[in-house]
């Protein structure tokens, strides 16, 4: 509370440092402003996050369309490798079938296999399938001459291409290239291994951790760099690989994951096969896309929070505490000054002075009209005053008049028009001595009026009175016909029920919800017109009639239990002040 006397509050003070409803307030007002801008800030997030996430998918399906791609045509260079390793092999055996005869057979062939690497050995055959000469030791075999690739060469064929798994020529399957030399009886047949027909797996244009092998057509692995890498291949595979482009095939391995296989044909039913590992979540398509996202976000949310941070301190918080001073001023309360704000930006230090010149005016502006209400009340206290004087003056000029006439006629009608002033007077007094210049209350001012008509009329016996009245608080234009109804009705009582022997008077007033009821009553004894004649004549009668019709009520007249009689005013019931 010193601190709001002082008129300082600052930005980062307790939010229960001054004035605990409106600084609750303020506080969410505080968090949904935070909310919100956190809130734009992540969905700014969004666009980059979604771009991020395509830009992966589509490098991801771009290298991998790329790595198969790099697949086939590294099986397609391999095939063309192997058909012009082929083709060289005819060449150099047709060439060499004229020379390669008598003693010098075998050193001739040793030194072109010693130049030419790729080729496991060179042999000439004779027409029975024995061994002329080689380059390296060959075991002899009678079955040879039986052999089909053999017996086409002495049926008309000049050469032919097998692939050889028996592994009598050379400790691994072969490729045999024959041509028939130029004596009938020879056969001049090259060696090749099949590992040298198969491409460098270490070369650039494969993808890395890539394998190769060679199978036949019904898919049987003839060799292969890495037999992990290659389960049973289908024949189904071999099948599609057939065709001019060869097959590409997604499966898992024989024993590291899902593997990528191409399959082109080699030479006859000889196919080659490459295998790489199928691209997967931390494989660089991934990796690179992933980081070419993160990195950005990463930076981009720094940056985000950088903002976020510098908007809270330079903008965020200025704006709530500028918030929480005009919730103080919206109770009231302008003692307060956003002194605080000087240390704020030039914008926020330039809302911070409007709101203070606003406070201001507003001060002066309330004491202005604060001031004129003040000279008002008191103008309307004096009319209301004067009112009541002349009124009593009105009021002892018909008591004096009533003193000077000898007519009893005359002086009763001067009484009673006499009481009548005394009530409207009471009314201005009550309203200049209340604290509220505009309402009375109805109870207090029942209770003088009754007292003060008792205390006019003198009667044989003696009155007793009794007020009983609910609270009501409500303007003179309603307070004027009920107190001029009751003046009539308390009249009407002295006059002809308690004037020989006196009795009781009540006067009773009860709100019950929309509908009020007045009720004044005696206990009788006196002379009293006949029922019929009340409700007929009298300018009481009349009177009441009026003031009821002024009320939008009605009146209503009745003997009661002990003989006197009981006048009732019933009307809406207006709208109370509190």
């Amino acid at each position: 509370m010193k601190r709001f006397l002082r008129g300082r509050l600052g930005p980062d003070e307790p939010e229960d440092a001054v004035a605990p409803a409106p600084i609750q307030k303020g506080a969410g007002d505080a968090r949904t402003i935070r909310a919100r801008l956190a809130g734009a800030l992540a969905l700014a997030l969004i666009p980059v996050l979604l771009l991020g996430a395509v830009q992966s998918a589509l490098s991801f399906r771009r290298e991998a369309s790329e790595q198969r791609g790099e697949l086939q045509r590294a099986a397609q260079r391999s095939v063309a490798r192997a058909t012009a390793r082929m083709q060289a092999s005819q060449v150099l055996l047709e060439t060499l079938a004229p020379g390669v005869v008598g003693f010098d057979c075998a050193n001739r062939l040793h030194d072109i296999t010693r130049r030419l690497p790729g080729y496991a050995n060179l042999i000439r055959f004779d027409a029975t399938g024995r061994v002329s000469c080689s380059a390296a030791g060959v075991p002899a075999d009678p079955r040879r001459r039986d052999q089909p690739w053999f017996s086409d060469l002495f049926k008309g064929k000049s050469e032919t291409t097998v692939v050889d798994t028996s592994r009598t020529l050379a400790p691994e399957p072969v490729l045999l290239a024959s041509v028939r030399g130029s004596s009938p009886d020879g056969v001049l047949t090259a060696v090749i291994p099949l590992s040298s027909l198969r491409p460098e797996t270490a070369g650039r244009a494969l993808p890395k951790g890539a394998e190769v092998a060679l199978v036949n057509s019904s898919g049987a692995i003839l060799s292969s760099s890495q037999p992990k890498a290659f389960p049973l291949i289908p024949k189904a595979w071999v099948d599609q690989a057939k065709a001019p482009e060869g097959a590409l095939i997604t499966a898992p391995g024989a024993a590291d994951g899902e593997r990528v296989y191409s399959i082109a044909p080699l030479y006859g039913d000889l196919y080659v096969v490459l295998s790489a590992p199928s691209k997967g979540i931390f494989s660089s398509s991934w990796l690179d896309p992933l980081s070419g996202l993160v990195f950005p976000l990463l930076a981009f949310s720094v940056a985000l929070l950088a903002v976020f941070w510098a908007a809270d301190q330079a903008v965020v918080r200025w704006i709530v505490y500028l918030q929480r001073i005009a919730d103080i001023y919206a109770r009231g309360r302008f003692t307060v000054r956003p002194l605080q704000a000087e240390a704020a930006p030039p914008e926020i230090r330039q809302l911070a002075e409007t709101l203070d010149e606003m406070a201001a005016a507003i001060v002066a502006r309330d004491t202005t009209l604060q001031e004129n209400l003040t000279q008002k009340d008191d103008l309307l206290r004096e009319i209301h005053h004067r009112v009541k004087n002349n009124l009593q003056v009105i009021s002892s000029l018909l008591s004096m008049q009533e003193r000077a006439l000898t007519d009893p006629g005359a002086r009763q009608a001067i009484n009673d028009t006499r009481q009548r002033i005394t009530a409207l007077a009471l009314i201005y007094r009550a309203l200049y001595q209340g604290s509220d210049l505009r309402h009375a209350d109805l109870r207090p001012f029942l209770e003088e009026l009754t007292a003060q008509l008792m205390m006019t009329e003198t009667a044989n016996g003696t009155v007793r009175l009794e007020v009983r009245a609910d609270r009501l608080i409500i303007d003179p234009d309603k307070l004027a016909p009920i107190a001029l109804f009751a003046v009539e009705a308390i009249t009407n009582a002295q006059k002809h029920g308690l004037a020989d022997h006196g009795g009781t008077l009540t006067v009773d007033f009860k709100v019950d919800g929309p509908e009020a009821m007045l009720n004044i009553s005696d206990d009788g004894g006196g002379l009293r017109p006949p029922m019929e004649t009340l409700e007929a004549k009298g300018v009481g009668r009349t009177l009441m009639t009026a003031f009821s019709r002024q009320l939008r009520g009605r009146t209503e007249m009745a003997i009661n239990p002990a003989g006197g009689l009981t006048v009732t005013l019933v009307f809406p019931t207006p709208e109370s002040v509190a």
